[in-house]
């Protein structure tokens, strides 16, 4: 196969995956906003959901876990972040009254949460709890 020909196939593959909403599996957490939110809880079983802001300093200090994890649970658990500062009507739905605080979805219905940050063993722990 020549390098033009697989360069078409990774492209459509990409384009396949992006029109039947699958790319969420990706192994990196997304970034959601109060027009894909919902889609997202929708189409995955389980999502765990990083509600942060960028002035945070513990949100900070989560966020790489947070990749990590996205990238050991692709394929079980999708990792999204919402920007509660910037989707203000979704931090108020879900009554988040501190950051960062991370929700287990199921089935697009919370689960359970977390707030603060912690080690990357306790989330592991929490999440293989709710899967």
């Amino acid at each position: 196969m020549d390098e033009l020909e697989r360069l078409r196939q990774k492209k459509l593959k990409e384009l396949m995956e992006k029109m039947s909403g699958k790319k969420e599996e990706t192994g990196k957490p997304i970034e959601v906003d109060s027009k894909s939110f919902n889609k997202i809880l929708a189409s995955n079983e389980n999502v765990v959901v990083d509600f942060y802001a960028d002035w945070c300093a513990p949100c900070k200090m989560v966020a790489p876990i947070i990749e990590e994890l996205a990238k050991e649970y692709a394929g079980k658990v999708v990792f999204a972040k919402l920007n509660a500062d910037e989707n203000i009507e979704i931090a108020q739905r879900f009554a988040i009254s501190a950051i960062p605080t991370i929700i287990f979805f199921k089935n697009g219905k919370p689960v359970d949460q977390i707030v603060g940050a912690m080690p990357k063993a306790e989330f592991k722990r929490w999440i293989d709890k709710n899967i």
